[in-house]
């Protein structure tokens, strides 16, 4: 009797979480990495994972992996981990390439000591937006291992989680900001790191 309530009480944990699943669709397959784009000689596949930079040399400069498909209003869900000293690194999203330039522009989800869970205005306005409360961050965050990130976007609102505590809820007072775009992963330029991506997976709203 007892090993069959065991089991009952282990299916019924599972409902909630598959049902929080409903409608997120993978936006990686952890076998490849078909439909994105980016430097391959900075990012490549291993362990089921997206991996962008390296522990043995330096990055030279920031890079991004791109999806090949917009996307406005969105849940994003993916686990990160962050490795190297000073490795800095983020999320992409309504983003785009800046023509004949290494660069990506638009919203990031930050990464790295300083920057985790904050908002980012990568290459447009070059600042932060909504700085996350390091303190909160640090009760939370698991440094060079796996993490959850959660990225919500509805109209001029974006929501930031790091493993389910919110960082950031900021609506963008520009009406002029598009709210549509690309997805990317970063690496920063700098000392020798390491940004691993997987379980990458999206709803749109």
């Amino acid at each position: 009797m007892r090993s069959l309530l065991g089991c009952l009480f282990l299916v019924l944990l599972a409902v909630p979480a598959a049902a929080d699943e409903a409608g997120f669709e993978p936006l990686f397959t952890g076998s490849n990495l078909d439909g994105w784009e980016g430097n391959s000689q900075i990012f490549r596949f291993e362990d089921g994972a997206i991996v962008g930079g390296t522990l043995k040399a330096p990055i030279a400069r920031n890079e991004f992996l791109c999806t090949k498909q917009d996307f406005g209003d969105f849940e994003l869900r993916l686990k990160f981990k962050v490795l190297g000293a000073g490795a800095n690194a983020g999320v992409q999203f309504r983003s785009r390439r800046i023509p004949n330039h290494h660069e990506v522009k638009g919203y990031q989800a930050d990464l790295g000591d300083g920057w985790w869970g904050s908002l980012y205005d990568e290459s447009r306005r070059n600042k932060i937006l909504s700085a996350a409360d390091a303190k909160v961050v640090d009760r939370v965050l698991k440094r060079g291992e796996w993490n959850d990130y959660t990225i919500r976007c509805q109209g001029p609102r974006v929501q930031l989680w790091i493993n389910d505590q919110q960082t950031v809820d900021y609506t963008d007072p520009d009406a002029g900001i598009e709210q549509t775009g690309l997805i990317g992963l970063q690496i920063h330029g700098g000392k020798p790191s390491e940004a691993w991506y997987k379980d990458i997976r999206i709803k749109k709203l």
